[in-house]
Formats: structure tokens, C-alpha cells, sequence
């Protein structure tokens, strides 16, 4: 149970308690921490309220730091103390799988919504402004926190559970309201200080420190085949610089693991020559040092202009001849093209294929 707080007011040497005031906090919080998220941390930047859910349900706040770890937060209410628990579990099963573009959608509905602009800056502006700089990925993990005035005892237990034995980053604030005449006073409490927290899961912080190795998302459709890119040594990417745009962040000597979406992971390599079009990309077709327009390719609109695809050479290390690939539970996946993992799945999920493949 976390410290029960009081307030004493001092007069001379002389003390009264202040009242636990009946002021429908929980109906107000909402409004109190998103107009100043730093009474939770001061961290933070606000990027959603009332986020709607694929599941139905409405995230009350959702906020991002400086890493780009996603906050999500959520207000007992009306709720039980289980439900809360139960919710913030499903809306995190949402969460977990935002992908950039969606996160940017999210920020600029925000701004919509609640900040009355008109026209909203984009959340790359908005995080150099906010940190100086902008991550390289998005939601590269998120945390969960309960806003409560109590929880019954069980339910801290599940918390706890769920915190020690599972490692998921899950904290509960508790807030209190005191009244001395004219003023109110908002006092806060955490069932683990936050610092303690992190302690206690460091060993899978530390693992979400970036092996330098990137994962890439090769996503088949009649843009690209794989066996198009084991057999002439590329990753490529189409469709707009939403796409392409992460591609070109991969430069010669990067080394990347590559992931088929439901069909697992097929290639290990090193990058040889940053992202170009079709015409200016040179492969071996037939012994022959040729632009890979001039081959021939199972996908039938590999080179379509209004696809945009763009290449990036590489030279695989490792690679299944034929799909599908390697794919088992607890396995890191990423609906984005290119990131560099912190995923706590990372260092497992490259420690297995590089077993299973005889990787040094």
C-alpha cells in the first residue's frame, strides 16, 4: 500500500489538518494532468486524449519522451479497480503495435481536438521543439499508469504481479484533493516511486539498448518478392517517402536482420550501397553487371513509377532460399520499415537465428 498522505497547515507552534476534500476529483483529473502533464512526469509531451481504440475503448491520455517510449494513462473514474487493470491491459495490446504514421495521425487529431489549431504541426516538429531532437523510431516501447484516489488491495497485488514476475512497466498514482478555505491542493503518491521501478526492471532496460543491428520489414506484394531479394542482394521499400523515407536511413556496413511480415525472418546481411531507384541500381543478372530494370523479376510491378520503389544492395550473410522463413513465440516484429529495436524481444529474437543460422 502506498503512504497515506495528510496535509497539516502551521500556525505558530500550533497544527490542524487540512480536509480530504469531496471535490469529484476523479472527474477533474483528467483535465488537471492534460493541462500539465508534469505533475506525472515532467518528461512527457502529451500527443492524445481520448484516443480511440480499434477494440472500441478510449485511451484517456496518451504522451511520448524524449526515446520515443509511449505513456499510456488511465483514470479509474467510475471503473472498479479491476476493470481499470483489465482495460489498460487491453488498450496496451493496441498501443503496442502503433506504428509511426499512426502515432503522427494521432498527435494532429490531438491538436485538433483539444488545442484548437487549425493547422497542426506535425509531431517531428513538435518533439525537436519539445526535446531538441527527434528519435529515429517511435514507440519504442510504452509504459502504463493507473490514476487512482485507492485501489482495493487485490488489485495492487495483480499490479505487482504483473510488475515483477512479467517485467511489464506498470506503475499506479494516486492522487489526493485537500481544501483549506478558499484553496484546493492536489497531492500525489506512487504505489512503486518510479525510480524504484526502474530498478527493478533494469535488467530488461538494459536490454533495450540498441545492438546496432536494424530490423527491417520486407513486406511482399507486387511491388517486391522475396526471392527477388535473395537472389539479386537487396531490401527495397515503395509507395511514398512515408516508406522509402526509413529505408534510406540504412547505410553501407549497417547490418540488418530482415522480417516478412507473417511469413518470419529470411535474411541476415550487411548493407552495401544506400537506397536508389531501379535504373541506378547495378546487380549481377547472368554474369552480367546490368541496372536491375534489365532483369527479370517475379514481382510484376517492381519498377511501376507511380510505386516509387527504392533499392538498398546488400550482401546476405544468411538466408532462407524459400519463404516461409523463421518465426517463433516471443519473436520481435515491427509494422515499420527500418528501426533499431529496444525491445527487451530483440536480443532474444537475434540470439535464436543467429543459432539456428550459425551466425558468429
Amino acid at each position: 500500500m502506498p503512504i497515506e498522505t495528510g496535509i497539516w497547515r502551521i500556525e505558530k507552534d500550533m497544527s490542524s489538518p487540512l480536509d480530504l476534500t469531496g471535490i469529484d476529483l476523479e472527474k477533474r483529473l483528467e483535465a488537471i494532468i492534460s493541462a500539465n502533464l508534469s505533475i506525472i512526469d515532467p518528461g512527457l509531451m502529451q500527443i492524445g486524449r481520448q484516443v480511440s481504440t480499434d477494440f472500441g475503448g478510449y485511451i484517456d491520455i496518451l504522451a511520448i519522451d524524449a526515446n520515443g517510449y509511449l505513456t499510456v494513462i488511465e483514470l479509474k473514474r467510475d471503473k472498479t479497480p479491476r476493470e481499470v487493470v483489465a482495460q489498460l491491459l487491453d488498450y496496451a495490446s493496441w498501443v503496442r503495435r502503433l506504428t509511426s504514421e499512426t502515432i503522427a495521425e494521432i498527435y494532429i487529431d490531438y491538436q485538433q481536438r483539444f488545442c484548437d489549431k487549425k493547422v497542426p504541426e506535425g509531431i517531428d516538429v513538435a518533439l525537436r521543439y519539445e526535446y531538441g531532437t527527434v528519435p529515429d523510431e517511435l514507440n519504442t516501447g510504452h509504459r502504463l499508469l493507473i490514476v487512482a484516489g485507492g485501489l482495493d488491495p487485490s488489485t495492487e497485488r495483480i499490479v505487482t504481479y504483473l510488475r515483477e514476475q512479467h517485467a511489464v512497466d506498470i506503475n499506479v498514482a494516486f492522487f489526493r484533493a485537500f481544501k483549506d478555505g478558499d484553496r484546493e491542493y492536489l497531492t500525489r503518491t506512487w504505489l512503486t516511486e518510479p525510480d524504484s521501478l526502474a530498478s527493478e526492471v533494469s535488467f530488461f532496460r538494459a536490454q533495450r539498448e540498441w545492438n546496432n543491428e536494424y530490423h527491417v520489414t520486407f513486406r511482399e506484394d507486387d511491388g517486391r518478392r522475396w526471392n527477388d531479394a535473395r537472389k539479386y542482394g537487396f531490401v527495397s521499400a515503395g509507395g511514398g517517402e512515408t516508406y522509402v523515407g526509413p529505408l534510406r536511413k540504412l547505410q553501407p556496413e549497417d547490418r540488418i536482420w530482415v522480417h516478412v511480415p507473417t511469413k518470419g525472418y529470411a535474411g541476415y546481411g550487411e548493407v552495401l550501397e544506400s537506397a536508389v531507384r531501379p535504373d541506378d541500381f547495378m546487380v549481377d543478372c547472368d554474369g552480367v553487371s546490368k541496372p536491375l530494370t534489365e532483369c527479370e523479376l517475379e514481382a510484376p510491378k517492381a519498377f511501376d513509377e507511380e510505386q516509387g520503389e527504392h533499392f538498398v544492395a546488400v550482401c546476405w550473410k544468411s538466408k532462407v532460399d524459400e519463404l516461409p522463413g523463421v518465426w517463433e513465440r516471443g519473436f520481435y516484429a515491427s509494422m515499420n520499415i527500418v528501426t533499431k529495436p529496444r525491445s527487451p524481444k530483440w536480443p532474444f529474437t537475434v540470439g535464436r537465428l543467429r543459432s539456428l543460422w550459425g551466425i558468429e
